[in-house]
């Protein structure tokens, strides 16, 4: 019997201000997976809700363990592992925490990662200026987990623009990076693909960016193009535009001898700056 490939699914999403909506949105998408077995299922930044103000934010945030008990148990119901984007956990009452969550198949929470950089930044579009910090906690753990995927690495959005963190990553055995993101349509135009594709190729992981798409009720416009990378940096799949789910094999094996045949990290002479 040939061994099983294990397989992952980005979902992409136009989340809304409703958190029981976007539940059962999930809810919707995930009785059309495919049947194999182990499969990850990714989903994007803010899948949980995408509100129109901070306060709005902190209020789902005090809700926090309702909705991980409902996306353990639909891990449960159809035995997969689940990315859960992210979500709003409380710090204080002033701000929280964008959660990236990681269940397992018997819908226990594996390991959990804070978005460590934060959206402060001026864009051209209608939204303009944007202030994460205003109402986000920034993490400080950089968080690799195992598990039938291989080793993975979290990290959210905005990170992507800081190699250094991906370094620390694959140092610390990644050979699976997320990333979760509702990228502007600006900012994703311009940087997207080159970005994951840097990242990849870099760090020699398979990259898996589930994003958010389109027009959302808060007001905002995401860039969607969710995609999964190979180590060599191609593209095995993507979805451009609309929500849905696409998939792609991991091999483990091919990533390994890729590492073997140009092993960069060995290479690096700047070890002792990095993180």
């Amino acid at each position: 019997m040939s061994e099983a490939i294990p397989r992952i699914i980005a979902l992409q999403m136009c989340s809304g201000v409703n958190p029981e909506q976007n539940i059962q949105t999930l809810v919707n998408q995930l009785q059309q997976l495919p049947t194999t077995r182990p499969l990850l299922v990714c989903l994007p930044e803010a899948f949980l809700v995408f509100c129109k103000s901070g306060n709005d934010t902190l209020k789902v945030a005090k809700h926090a363990e309702r909705y991980k008990q409902q996306l353990s148990e639909l891990c449960q119901l159809h035995n997969i592992w689940l990315s859960a984007g992210t979500m709003p956990e409380p710090y204080n009452d002033n701000k929280y925490y964008a959660a990236s969550h990681l269940f397992n198949a018997q819908g226990e929470l594996v390991a959990s990662y804070n978005k460590m950089h934060l959206f402060d930044v001026i864009v051209d579009d209608s939204t303009a200026s944007y202030r994460e910090s205003d109402f986000t906690q920034a993490g400080n753990e950089v968080v690799v987990v195992d598990s039938p995927f291989g080793k993975i690495g979290l990290t959210v959005c905005y990170d992507l623009r800081f190699s250094t963190l991906y370094t620390q990553l694959v140092r610390q055995g990644a050979e699976v990076i997320l990333v979760p993101s509702a990228f502007t349509v600006v900012t994703g135009q311009a940087h997207w693909q080159p970005l994951l594709a840097a990242r990849a190729i870099e760090t020699q992981c398979y990259v898996i960016a589930a994003a958010q798409y389109g027009a959302h009720e808060n007001g905002r416009q995401t860039y969607g193009h969710s995609i999964v990378l190979s180590p060599w940096g191609d593209t095995l799949s993507e979805l451009p535009t609309g929500t849905g789910f696409i998939s792609a094999t991991l091999d483990l094996k091919q990533l390994h001898k890729i590492r073997r045949d140009m092993p960069v990290q060995s290479h690096q002479r700047f070890r002792e700056h990095l993180l």
